[in-house]
């Protein structure tokens, strides 16, 4: 035995076996997929480490830029992929991670993807994915009655209609948004007279045609930054996604709204586009859609709301009135890779019009010819997976009711989090749950007394120490590996609007359970103690204490 190394050979014979020849049941890649199948939470658990690994490190792992020239064997990638990537992956489907939009995966999405990736169907062509484009229609179909209702007559006559299509498949919510406001712009610049509209002369000689100075999208500022991007794709700027402010809910404020859309008026500026909010982000709030939908329709905008993270809560009789108005939209985003839970990689966009999509409809002779049923003609994206495969099965297999178990739970389990901050007084809930996202911070509770006497420059001092606190905490507990919340910064209006760092928490996982909420709080009690962080807790004690008491006279007594 010499101990050297095996070697893989590159032979068309060995090319050949690659592409029909399946691993060994007792190889490293077979006995990995028998693992995964059987107990998939398991897999997780044991292979991704909980303790995190500095960034710089797991880098150097990935360092070399020379493509191999000798082949190696799918077991050494395999072990290097397990050494290397999976144990140092984040483990998203934990129930003790509740910092982002990530959950745990029904058990059949697995196995559901392998069908859908070895049958490789590109959906931009019916000549390359045949039953998948109808599939996908249907998926749309299913979407758009859960926004806008309409009766079986209507979607018999629409649903598969080579002509119309009644959304978009994308691969998540920022190119549902772009899709949404790329109609919405080619709608507001339509061919007319001389001008053949602005998808064929561009922005510069549409605005010039028809007398406006400018563009303009309105979004409250909780809008998502998917849209900023937009407006810079579209050739606006992204100085055209104007913000509006929100009130104490972090809800857009429908007056400030309705008096930009006059001042923007004024100046010539065409608006295109009024984006209302179903589950903003950081807080899970919801815009006041019947308002908002008043005011598109009096300024001739197009009115898009994005429900990529609010919108399965249609499922809910008990919380689908929250985004009442939705059904007024001429567009909704929805990230079914969110609380649709299917696979990363998934979203889509439906029309209350079918007919809108036409404003952004594009043909090739070689590949997606006038009057096909293909949907690439409508999507942005080209190539595309079948990820409706999984969109569909979900909405079979959980069905309506199961989506409304889901959506029930989330929400409530982020109201009863919500009590158990308010119950411990070293704890400071910022946001209410109105859907199923929250913030909340350390934040003692003489410092909460004292930030409610302090003067502006006295609350951005404590205000100040208290991000630094809340920072040293989220970051240690992420690294413990034990539980992870994310953080954000707001502006409470309680806080003189100063910039304030939370903690975020999102409640979608149905596996969270409350001892693991509890013991979330427990730790972070816990590291408000360490050592490194005193110096920074003696400093907020302080200016704490150099608040004075409200001194009361004897009238007030």
């Amino acid at each position: 035995m010499t101990g050297k190394k095996k070697t893989a050979h590159a032979s068309l014979e060995a090319m050949y076996r690659v592409f029909t020849v399946p691993e060994a049941p007792d190889s490293t890649l077979s006995r990995i997929d028998q693992d995964i199948s059987r107990n998939l939470a398991g897999f997780l658990q044991e292979h991704i480490v909980a303790i995190e690994r500095d960034l710089g490190e797991v880098v150097r792992d990935f360092n070399e830029s020379a493509v191999p020239e000798k082949p190696i064997f799918v077991s050494e990638q395999t072990q290097f992929l397990l050494d290397k990537l999976v144990a140092n992956s984040v483990h998203t489907a934990s129930p003790s991670f509740v910092g982002h939009m990530t959950s745990a995966l029904p058990y059949f999405m697995l196995p559901l993807s392998k069908i859908m990736i070895a049958l490789n169907q590109n959906l931009v062509k019916t000549e390359t994915s045949k039953a998948f484009t109808p599939l996908e229609r249907q998926v749309l179909g299913m979407i758009h009655r859960l926004v806008y209702n309409e009766d079986s007559a209507y979607y018999r006559k629409w649903m598969h209609d080579p002509r119309y299509a009644l959304g978009a498949m994308c691969s998540g919510g920022t190119i549902a948004n772009l899709t949404a406001l790329w109609v919405a712009r080619n709608q507001a610049f339509p061919a007319e007279g001389s001008f053949r509209g602005l998808h064929e002369e561009g922005l510069f000689r549409a605005l010039r045609y028809y007398g406006y100075e400018g563009a303009a999208i309105l979004v409250s500022r909780r809008g998502h930054y998917s849209l900023r991007k937009a407006a810079d794709v579209l050739g606006l700027g992204r100085n055209a996604l104007i913000p509006i402010d929100t009130d104490d809910e972090n809800r857009i404020q429908t007056d400030a709204l309705r008096d930009k859309c006059l001042e923007l008026q004024k100046q010539k500026v065409k608006i295109l586009a009024i984006c209302g909010i179903a589950g903003t982000t950081e807080t899970g709030n919801v815009d006041p859609l019947d308002a908002m939908a008043d005011i598109a329709r009096e300024f001739g905008a197009h009115f898009h709301v994005d429900a990529a993270w609010g919108g399965p809560t249609l499922f809910s009789r008990t919380y689908g009135p929250l985004l009442k108005g939705i059904e007024q939209a001429d567009s909704v985003t929805f990230d079914a890779h969110k609380q649709l839970y299917v696979p990363m990689g998934a979203g889509l966009v439906v029309f209350r019009n079918p007919e809108l999509v036409g404003a952004i409809e594009h043909h090739a002779q070689y590949i997606i010819r006038k009057g096909s049923r293909d949907l690439g003609s409508t999507t942005l994206e080209g190539s595309r997976p079948g990820m409706a495969m999984l969109i569909h099965s979900g909405l079979k297999i959980l069905a309506r009711e199961g989506y409304e178990l889901l959506i029930d739970q989330g929400i409530e389990k982020a109201k009863l989090f919500a009590e158990m901050i308010d119950r411990r007084e070293d704890f400071e809930l910022v946001t209410r749950p109105e859907l199923n996202i929250l913030t909340y911070r350390y934040c003692p509770a003489a410092t909460q007394d004292a930030l409610s006497r302090a003067d502006t420059l006295q609350s951005e001092r404590i205000n100040a120490s208290l991000n630094r606190i809340t920072k040293y905490i989220q970051k240690t507990q992420r690294e413990h590996g034990k539980a992870f919340v994310s953080r954000t910064r707001l502006e409470p209006a309680k806080h003189h609007h100063f910039p304030c760092v939370v903690f975020r928490v999102v409640l979608a996982n149905p596996l969270t359970t409350p001892e693991i909420l509890r013991d979330i709080l427990d730790e972070q009690t816990q590291l408000a103690k360490e050592s490194e962080l005193q110096d920074e807790i003696e400093m907020l004690e302080n200016l704490t204490q150099s608040v004075p008491p409200l001194t009361h006279t004897r009238e007030a007594l």
